[in-house]
């Protein structure tokens, strides 16, 4: 409540609030300060003007239609406080009431709120009405809070009004608040003044209050008449002369009990709507609290549920590598056996060979030639036949090699925890509740499976059931009460033909990829356990996408083809040609690409076009039978199939340059085009079976892909060649 209690001039509580017609309130010394002749706001209207300025805030609230009201003070932007039935309306015919208004009404004040300007005759401010009930809720306020009431000083009532000084002392008996001079002056300790009780500010305005109080108030036009009635035209209080004689005899009043009362039951009734809403605000308020709190700790039992989740990672890998080190020793023992056991057999050998030499050299120092032709023919088919098979025997490549033929993929492994995140779980009650469900199912579906019952037709979920690119999900539920112990899912051929069976298991969702893209397929499921089969149910239709998004594949690449931009751009480490593959693969219908040359190096010559899944990534795209490309330079372009070399074509490529690709398997044939612009004949003919995108590049080049586009015109030259 103290901002309601604060002048919005001095921003301090109120002090002798003045209530405007605007029914704001403003400080009486504020309100003093503030106040300027009329002349100044006439002056100020009059240059900025409605037309040329309609945002003013100060004019904001003129009616356009009734440019001079009688009825409210507040429909209106300038309001004359000494003539309550008597209102300026809009600025713009301003300049008709100047010599009247204006100069009967010689103040203004404009109000610090609503910026309205209010209009006051010769008395100034002082003709504002005092606002008792703010001023009384001010005091009692002051006292709760135990600040002294009043904390605003008083001026002086015996300066001239511009000079007032503050007031130090305020007489009882002449009810006058006089500054240090002036008391000096006109208030002498002496003589009969000498016998007046002076009090100081703070207690004469608490007298004067206190005085006030209790005595009715009287009208200001009528002194000797109380204000008994209420003028709801100019919600203002009037005596009973004014309402018979005065300027309110045509309006409507209301006794001011009567209407005091009324007001104070509308305003209960709006108050008590409030306070309800108020109410509500308090609790979500402090809902919003407790839940903070709440947030806290569930941080921390988040947070050691991933540290937990993380340490088990952890540990799976430091047993998974001390496996793989385990078995790197087994091949490493395995190598050292394999070696010994080869340098021992070798060893062997060459000791017989060496014996033997030994024995022929001696035999050879025979000097009898007897005796050495009676051994020279055994010994001759001796050393022969171990100079023959001596290469045999000794085996001179190793049996094993000293790299190890192990390469670890964690490729997989690591692209695994990169990707590694969180998904969206349901609300605990819903988990609760599909246990619940799940619990009941598994019971009934165990008392079915010993009577020896066939399962129910599954029914197909379709929202669940997706489609994205060539693949489509579907998922489905079994029928309740039912043992299923598999599922066959049948999915048609696109074009409206037979069913075939795509899936054969226990799960009840699946995705099934490879397929056309714009095609309409339609797919259906059946059960099976032990006791029959179940039948189909209800088919489900799945549009498969009209273009084709895609990106790079990095898992059939090359490795040293490296990905960046969400598999969008490649290059290569290469100086050889490597091969890389987009991720969908194409049967059917017309498809079409772009590759954007972000970086083009030494003259190099990229090749773009489609190939098998299984294209040799080691070499040119087109280099072998599983690939189609053109190959282009800055110059000129061929294009290329089992190294076969055709078609030269003048114009290349630069950086920045657009090669597309428009691949047509209804007419089943491959055409390209350069920035735009169709590129040489019709590249490749009478294809059929499965495509994938493809290119090659090394290390001067650096490309981007592009997809999702809706194929070009092809030009009238293409079906001339």
């Amino acid at each position: 409540m103290e901002g309601e209690l604060k002048c919005p001039m001095c921003l301090q509580f109120f002090c002798s609030p003045l209530l405007l017609p605007c029914s704001h309130s403003i400080c009486a010394v504020c309100a003093s300060k503030c106040q300027e002749s009329s002349q100044t706001f006439l002056s100020q209207l009059e240059e900025g003007g409605c037309s040329s300025n309609p945002g003013d805030p100060d004019l904001k609230d003129f009616p356009d239609v009734d440019k001079i009201s009688i009825l409210s003070e507040t429909d209106s932007g300038v309001v004359c406080n000494s003539r309550p039935s008597s209102y300026i309306g809009t600025p713009s015919i301003a300049n008709i009431y100047q010599s009247v208004q204006f100069s009967q009404n010689p103040y203004g004040i404009k109000c610090p709120v609503c910026k309205k300007i209010i209009l006051l005759d010769e008395n100034g401010y002082k003709s504002l009405p005092c606002n008792k009930v703010l001023e009384s809720i001010v005091e009692k306020f002051s006292h709760g809070k135990q600040h002294k009431p009043l904390t605003l000083y008083v001026n002086c009532q015996m300066c001239d009004h511009n000079e007032a000084k503050e007031a130090v002392v305020m007489c009882e008996q002449c009810n006058v608040f006089y500054c240090q001079s002036c008391k000096e002056s006109c208030h002498p300790d002496r003589g009969p003044l000498a016998q007046h009780n002076l009090l100081d500010p703070i207690q004469g305005r608490a007298l004067q209050r206190a005085r006030n109080k209790g005595r009715e108030l009287c009208c200001l036009e009528h002194e000797e008449e109380q204000l008994s009635m209420y003028c709801t035209t100019c919600s203002m209080p009037v005596c009973c002369t004014c309402q018979s004689e005065g300027g309110h005899s045509q309006h409507d009043v209301q006794a001011i009990g009567a209407m005091c009362k009324t007001q104070k039951l509308e305003l209960s009734q709006i108050l008590q709507s409030l306070s309800e809403k108020a109410k509500v605000g308090t609790e979500f308020i402090q809902s919003l609290k407790s839940m903070t709190d709440r947030v806290h700790v569930n941080c921390s039992d988040f947070e050691a549920t991933v540290v937990a989740q993380c340490d088990a990672l952890i540990d799976a890998i430091k047993k998974r590598k001390q496996e793989l080190l385990v078995h790197v020793g087994e091949e490493r023992d395995l190598k050292i056996g394999m070696l010994k056991e080869q340098a021992s057999q070798c060893t062997a050998l060459l000791q017989r060979t060496t014996s033997l030499l030994h024995f022929s050299i001696e035999v050879l120092k025979e000097s009898d030639p007897a005796s050495f032709l009676q051994v020279s023919s055994g010994l001759i088919s001796r050393v022969s036949t171990a100079d023959q098979n001596f290469n045999k025997d000794m085996e001179l490549t190793p049996r094993v090699a000293t790299e190890f033929d192990l390469t670890l993929d964690s490729s997989p492994a690591l692209h695994a925890i990169q990707t590694m995140n969180f998904f969206q779980l349901k609300g605990t009650a819903a988990v609760l509740s599909k246990f619940s469900n799940l619990l009941w199912r598994w019971r009934s579906d165990l008392a079915h499976y010993e009577r020896g019952v066939a399962p129910g037709k599954p029914r197909i979920v379709p929202e669940d059931c997706s489609a994205e690119n060539n693949s489509v999900t579907i998922a489905w539920q079994p029928h309740m009460g039912k043992v299923v112990e598999s599922y066959s899912l049948e999915l048609d051929d696109g074009c409206g033909g037979d069913f075939r069976v795509v899936y054969v298991g226990s799960e009840t969702i699946c995705t099934v990829d490879g397929l056309h893209f714009n095609s309409t397929y339609f797919a259906r499921v059946k059960a099976t356990n032990t006791s029959g089969e179940s039948d189909y149910s209800d088919p489900i239709s799945l549009q498969t996408a009209e273009v084709a998004w895609f990106n790079l594949d990095p898992f059939s690449a090359h490795p040293d083809i490296l990905f960046s931009n969400d598999n969008q751009t490649a290059t290569c480490n290469s100086y050889e040609h490597r091969i890389l593959l987009g991720g969908v693969g194409f049967s059917k219908g017309v498809h079409y690409w772009e590759v954007v040359i972000d970086r083009y190096d030494n003259h190099s010559d990229p090749a773009i076009g489609i190939a098998r899944f299984d294209v040799d990534k080691c070499q040119m795209l087109g280099k072998d039978e599983k690939g189609w490309s053109m190959y282009i330079d800055d110059k000129r372009s061929w294009f290329m199939h089992n190294n076969d070399h055709s078609e030269r074509t003048e114009g290349g490529i630069q950086r920045g340059s657009v090669v597309g690709i428009l691949l047509d398997l209804t007419r089943h044939r491959l055409c390209y085009f350069v920035d735009g612009f169709p590129h040489g004949p019709i590249a490749f003919k009478n294809l059929h079976g499965v495509f994938f995108p493809a290119l090659s590049i090394n290390r001067n080049i650096q490309v981007t892909l592009r997809t999702g586009l809706e194929p070009p015109s092809e030009s009238d030259s293409d079906d001339e060649h």
